[in-house]
């Protein structure tokens, strides 16, 4: 088959992330797809082609710079996509331009800041399993709005200061950026909902400034060049940090509770000191990567890849498709599919990137996602899935690898 004439057409509702990873997979290490829009680009599914072009400073993630096709007019304003291309902030920035923003923005996940949420979590998580455990009768519960949805959102919200009257708005909004199967005037609706809500935040932190992340960032200045964030870079750097903050852990969390109830098992290596929460937060990574794809990156100059055989050519888009490295069986083994804490490749992931857009808030997803596990089992012990697993329905998205809900019989609570 020439693929290059015969690009694979992304399924936007991600119906079987998985089994697509695989396909394009079996394409090769690299391979033309399609995206909304009628957008060709390139699917990254080989783990150490990744690894490399994730290293490469050839390999830019600056559409404004590298992507001709969006410098000449040819992406449509209203393409569902374009709000990950038009944010200038350190996930879309090149080169010293990336640096500066990173350094800027890095503060929100010190280590002093991360040790600070600790107690913050634990609470969170223990106020949470209490309230479900006192509302919660017989019958089904959906986790995924009780649980795992809300913790996540609490604690960037705490990271970022946003006002308890702003949280039903920041809930509401900030999932529908991750939608890749909606209209293209949903997706500006959307993002300008997004937007709004972002400059009522930075007023209200303007009028009452304080030891939080947006606070911080409204009055950085970096060292070197003596610059701050300008208006737009604020706003997209917060975008950044609630998206990433947020959504990537609801779905490590949904997918680390389907894993250890379906495969009990593995549930007790963990109860009997056998395994760690820790084994189990890697392994979800590695098992149901929280982000399957990821845009953008361009490569600035033709690109060949001698270990592999693959040529990117210079300005076309390329996806870094993580769900399929993650289940590589070239890196992981013929059981790649596979759940199984004691693998011991469950470390060897790529799920917080590589490189310098290696995620800044990977520490604190693994921190919360270890409260949270051991919150939740520690409360209800015998914790099962509603539905066949088969039925839990995946969100509508090629970019967020999530579940829309996730009904739970509690059983005893401890």
């Amino acid at each position: 088959m020439d693929t290059q004439r015969c690009p694979y057409r992304l399924d936007t509702t991600a119906a079987d992330l998985h089994g697509e990873a695989a396909l394009l997979r079996a394409r090769g290490p690299a391979t033309p797809v399609e995206l909304p829009g009628g957008i060709r680009a390139w699917s990254v599914t080989d783990p150490g082609l990744i690894k490399r072009l994730l290293t490469d400073p050839r390999v830019s993630k600056d559409a404004h710079r590298h992507w001709p096709a969006y410098l000449d007019g040819e992406v449509a304003e209203d393409w569902p996509l374009r709000i990950w291309i038009d944010v200038r902030n350190a996930l879309t920035a090149h080169g010293p331009e990336h640096t500066r923003l990173r350094r800027l923005i890095g503060t929100a996940f010190s280590a002093r800041r991360v040790r600070q949420l600790t107690p913050v979590i634990e609470e969170i998580a223990a106020d949470l399993t209490d309230r479900l455990a006192a509302d919660a009768g017989d019958g089904p519960v959906d986790l995924h709005a009780r649980f795992t949805w809300v913790l996540p959102l609490m604690v960037v919200n705490t990271l970022l200061g946003v006002p308890e009257a702003m949280h039903d708005d920041f809930r509401s909004t900030v999932g529908s950026l991750f939608d890749t199967d909606v209209t293209a005037e949903q997706a500006v609706a959307n993002g300008q909902a997004v937007y709004r809500l972002l400059a009522e935040l930075v007023a209200a932190k303007r009028q009452d400034l304080g030891d939080d992340v947006t606070s911080a960032l409204i009055g950085a200045r970096d060292d070197e060049t003596g610059t701050g964030l300008s208006e737009q870079e604020l706003l997209d750097s917060l975008l950044l940090l609630i998206g990433a903050g947020h959504e990537t852990t609801v779905n490590l969390l949904d997918h680390a509770v389907v894993n250890l109830v379906e495969n009990p098992e593995q549930l007790a290596l963990v109860r009997g000191s056998a395994a760690t929460w820790s084994d189990a937060v890697e392994e979800t990574l590695r098992h149901q990567a929280p982000v399957a794809n990821i845009i953008p990156r361009f490569a600035t100059e033709d690109l060949h890849d001698p270990d592999t055989g693959v040529t990117l050519p210079k300005g076309e888009l390329i996806v870094i498709n993580f769900a399929a490295a993650g289940r590589d069986p070239g890196l992981h083994g013929g059981t790649a599919d596979r759940f199984d804490l004691t693998r011991d490749t469950r470390r060897d992931h790529l799920s917080f990137g590589h490189g310098t857009h290696f995620c800044l808030g990977a520490e604190l997803a693994r921190l919360e996602a270890r409260i949270a596990l051991s919150a939740l089992f520690g409360r209800f012990p015998d914790l099962a899935l509603a539905v066949p697993p088969a039925e839990l329905r995946p969100l509508e998205s090629f970019i967020s690898n999530g579940r829309k809900e996730l009904p739970v019989l509690l059983g005893r609570r401890d």
